[in-house]
């Protein structure tokens, strides 16, 4: 062998294994030819588990339902869980175990707002696309970072939404309001106040501790505005001191709840413990149907045939399991439209511009290139303690992040 054809050889070797190299490191982990491997977690344990259990098992039979119909451009996709607890501790290490440990391509979970919160730096930082399953997490999403998307609900869509049925639908001109003083509740009031000036509506707001035992005082500041209807964006404890004392002072206007103070309406009931509390009450919900009415009733049916042994519990499927199911078809849909040469980048940019119909929820799922939350708009229901009627139309949030000047 000469020793200029031995050069032109070694040369040759050099450029493979450089091409190989090449493409090793444009590789990102969890991904095979034939498998998508997901981060999928939630509280499969502990006081908030009602928050998550259901969503994440919903998650679950979706992606199962995805491989029976062949995967994602020839791939199937592979789970590995975590019970995060609901706890900010319980979502770093689950979140920490997934991508290092597991080695997983993309993050699908979370389902308490404030638990998500401290891994935004984490995953940021690591370049990693994440869905929340149920939460709303405006603290993790906003600002817009082009990495962490919501796909059922934020508190900002929440917030404005109801103005926007309150105005529209109940023909409002001035609004109670009556929110938490803690972020969840800023986050809702927020949007609702942006809503309420361009819709050019009063909004007489008040925002109490979670912890208040005695609605007394608030609650009369809110009706000297003689608002013509009274919204209730906080937890399901204090909605029902509201509910209870605004009955005890002779408020007979429409009260509208929000979606985080009815995740359980019977509960909510005997806790006010006045039947004609509810002769004028609204329900804010993000399902195109009430729970397991007839539009959504493949839902629940689909829930029930793969987990029959669940859905002969009390309480299950609760009301956050179609949640579950939405953001599911999020992370499916995104992969979709990421194509099959995949890889991290390609998800995100895809979700930036995903739209689809669920078929579940009251609107489509839309994202914006600024905007990383998917559902904007809510439905909402006319509940008198007993019976759910679910009202047409959807209503939406105006309100989208706008960074600081």
């Amino acid at each position: 062998m000469t020793l200029q054809h031995w050069l032109s050889l070694l040369a040759v070797s050099f450029l493979a294994i450089a091409g190989a190299t090449q493409v090793h490191a444009q590789t990102d982990p969890g991904v095979t030819p034939t498998t998508i491997k997901i981060g999928l977690f939630g509280p499969l344990s502990g006081p908030n588990m009602p928050y998550g259990f259901d969503a994440l098992k919903a998650a679950q039979m979706w992606y199962d339902k995805i491989n029976k119909e062949g995967g994602i451009n020839g791939r199937k996709i592979e789970l590995a869980i975590e019970d995060d607890r609901c706890a900010p501790e319980g979502v770093i290490a689950a979140v920490k175990k997934l991508v290092e440990q597991d080695q997983i391509f993309m993050l699908h979970g979370g389902s308490c707002s404030a638990a998500v919160m401290p891994a935004k730096e984490y995953v940021v930082r690591n370049k990693i696309p994440w869905v929340t399953l149920d939460a709303s997490a405006d603290g993790a999403i906003y600002p817009p970072t082009g990495y962490i998307f919501s796909g059922t609900i934020s508190q900002h869509s929440g917030g404005g939404s109801v103005v926007d049925f309150s105005s529209s639908y109940l023909k409002a001109k001035k609004i109670g309001y009556i929110n938490h003083d803690d972020a969840f509740g800023l986050w809702n009031h927020e949007a609702a106040d942006f809503v309420a000036r361009e819709k050019k509506v009063d909004l007489i707001a008040q925002s109490i501790e979670p912890t208040i035992t005695d609605v007394t005082a608030p609650l009369l500041k809110v009706l000297a505005g003689n608002p013509d209807v009274l919204v209730i964006a906080t937890y399901a404890r204090s909605a029902a001191l509201i509910v209870k004392r605004a009955y005890e002072l002779g408020f007979d206007k429409p009260i509208i709840v929000t979606n985080n103070a009815s995740t359980n309406l019977d509960e909510l009931v005997v806790n006010v413990g006045v039947k004609d509390a509810f002769k004028n009450f609204y329900v804010q919900d993000l399902m195109v149907d009430v729970m397991g009415g007839p539009k959504i009733k493949w839902v629940y049916d689909m829930y029930k045939q793969y987990y029959p042994d669940l859905a002969a519990l009390p309480d299950h499927p609760n009301v956050y399991m179609p949640y579950g199911t939405v953001s599911a078809m999020v992370v499916v849909n995104a992969l979709k439209a990421a194509g099959p040469d995949l890889t991290r980048e390609k998800v995100r940019a895809a979700m930036s511009t995903l739209k689809f119909d669920t078929g579940i929820l009251g609107g489509p799922i839309e994202f914006r290139p600024n905007d990383p939350t998917g559902n904007r708009r809510t439905t909402y229901e006319k509940f008198d303690g007993v019976t759910h009627q679910m009202l047409p139309g959807a209503y939406e949030s105006t309100w989208i992040y706008q960074a600081p000047k």
